[in-house]
């Protein structure tokens, strides 16, 4: 297993499309997080307190698109090249193969999200203090908040990586988790009564991203949300190893 990790990690850094999408998602972390920062600030009627920390975290639709993207290329790339057949080759126990993925990935991922959140954080702090607002890490919700985009950052990035051994085609996969973690999640506020508040609050990052508000009104608790985000990724991952067994490369 110590070999595949390894060979899973040389292919990671090895790969220049991989570490400038890494890259991306950082620095739409930061980007985001300081001109949000700098729109609150400029107007008159901001507002100082919690709110501040979504504004930090302005960049986590985009980074979470860019992170799933990823996660969709460390597979589904492989496919597309025919590499995936050496791969096989060389590490026959497929479950394994896709385990070694996985772990790596959401190491590499955790590491470069959560230093992109905390550096959102700690930059549109600066940004704030010249106007006089501030919320600190030590506040209720907020350091969870922040670890928590980190957190949801990575998920994100695994749910493209499941989808990516699901459906073994790039485009398709890329797209399947744009509709999956932006688009439906936030069509489901048509849906009526209470079954369509019950599918709403359940749907993907829905509840995922419940873990990065600091003061949640309504709706799951943050570590629920977020367990229910883990679930469909597992639902994802699982499914995707049956296929990965019984499918030919």
């Amino acid at each position: 297993m110590i070999d595949v990790l390894r060979s899973e990690w040389t292919k990671i850094r090895s790969v220049r499309s991989t570490m400038w999408t890494l890259g991306t998602a950082g620095v739409l972390m930061l980007a985001l997080g300081v001109l949000g920062a700098v729109a609150v600030t400029g107007q008159s009627g901001a507002k100082e307190g919690l709110e501040l920390v979504g504004t930090s975290l302005s960049g986590l639709s985009f980074a979470s698109l860019a992170l799933a993207a990823l996660g969709v290329l460390v597979i589904s790339g492989e496919y597309r090249t025919g590499a995936i057949r050496t791969t096989l080759t060389a590490v026959p126990w497929r479950l394994g193969l896709l385990t070694g993925k996985v772990v790596v990935f959401a190491a590499v991922a955790f590491v470069v999200s959560t230093a992109a959140s905390f550096g959102a954080f700690f930059a549109s702090q600066v940004i704030f203090a010249r106007e006089g607002l501030s919320v600190a890490l030590t506040e209720s919700g907020v350091f969870r908040a922040v670890v928590g985009a980190g957190l949801y950052l990575t998920a994100s990035g695994l749910f493209g990586l499941a989808l990516g051994a699901l459906i073994r085609h790039t485009p398709g996969a890329i797209v399947t988790a744009i509709a999956l973690i932006m688009v439906l999640p936030t069509m489901t506020v048509m849906l009526p009564g209470e079954w369509g508040r019950v599918v709403r609050d359940h749907f993907t990052s829905n509840a995922g991203i419940r873990i990065t508000e600091v003061n949640p009104v309504g709706g799951l608790a943050p570590w629920t949300g977020f367990a229910v985000y883990l679930g469909w990724i597992a639902v994802t991952l699982v499914l995707a190893a049956v296929l990965l067994k019984k499918r030919d490369a």
